[in-house]
């Protein structure tokens, strides 16, 4: 099948030879050319590196005469003797300085010895130790009977202070004055009164109710601590209104509890009554 199918099929066998023909064919007609560029360019090629290697020379040429360089061993010589000589300048110098240094403590040293031989404290010894003797048990002094006259001395001294018994009497009636002052300006001082912010909720049976006559109820409450506020029907639903009254009441006179007792006592026009908000004041 695949020689059936090479058979059938245009192939190039023979291309290379035809390639190789036409190469030949511009060799013929362009190698002279090609052989004298050719030529030129390997000499040109030798002229750069002749030229090159010129350069280095004198370069390398100009570096060694120059001022700067030293002209073989006996450059590197004399250099080496002018370092030499610098080395023994710095060498004499410090040797001076160590002198200097080694002459001012020495005097120091001087100095301390004649300072510590002079101080009391290099001039005493070691002390002593001494033997303590075991310690014997020394009897009270017998207590001489009193005389009369010591007796009559005795009685003379004020054991409680009687000479200040006038002045203790003023600081204790200046600290009562004081202390009743006090609470003088303590009981005129107004208290700080707790109170509290209160919206009830007051719901009647029906909508036939005469929310009217149902605040001017509510409103007739009068307690001591108790101030009441402003109020405005709320809907509710199926043409029902509810109260919403705003109070302000002292807590240790009217409560929650009171307030709800005495609303609900109107059952002609009260269903209920529920606290919508309470804050502090």
């Amino acid at each position: 099948m695949a020689t059936n199918f090479l058979v059938h099929e245009k192939i190039w066998f023979d291309k290379f030879k035809y390639d190789d023909a036409e190469r030949r064919f511009y060799e013929q007609m362009n190698g002279p050319v090609a052989g004298a560029s050719r030529q030129e360019n390997g000499a040109s090629v030798i002229l750069r590196d002749i030229a090159r290697a010129r350069e280095n020379i004198q370069k390398s040429l100009a570096g060694t005469s120059g001022p700067g360089a030293s002209s073989g061993p006996s450059g590197n010589h004399s250099e080496l003797v002018i370092r030499i000589a610098s080395l023994e300048v710095e060498n004499q110098s410090l040797r001076g300085v160590v002198q200097e240094l080694q002459q001012a403590i020495s005097k120091l040293e001087a100095r301390l010895n004649v300072l510590e031989k002079s101080s009391p404290g290099h001039r005493a010894t070691a002390p002593q130790t001494q033997h303590v003797s075991p310690m014997r048990q020394v009897e009270p002094p017998a207590k001489k009977p009193a005389t009369p006259a010591e007796d009559d001395e005795d009685d003379d001294i004020d054991l409680f202070c009687s000479d200040n018994e006038e002045e203790d009497k003023e600081a204790a009636q200046l600290q009562e004055e004081r202390l009743r002052q006090y609470a003088e300006k303590k009981a005129k001082k107004p208290a700080l009164v707790a109170k509290s912010s209160i919206l009830l909720d007051v719901k009647p049976w029906d909508d036939e109710t005469d929310m009217a006559q149902l605040e001017a109820c509510v409103r007739s409450i009068q307690l001591d601590g108790l101030v009441w506020g402003a109020s405005n029907l709320v809907p509710v639903g199926y043409g029902i209104r509810k109260l919403q009254i705003q109070c302000v009441v002292e807590d240790d006179k009217v409560g929650t509890d009171l307030l709800e007792e005495e609303i609900t006592k109107f059952e002609e026009h009260v269903q209920s009554v529920d606290i919508a908000a309470f804050n502090k004041v």
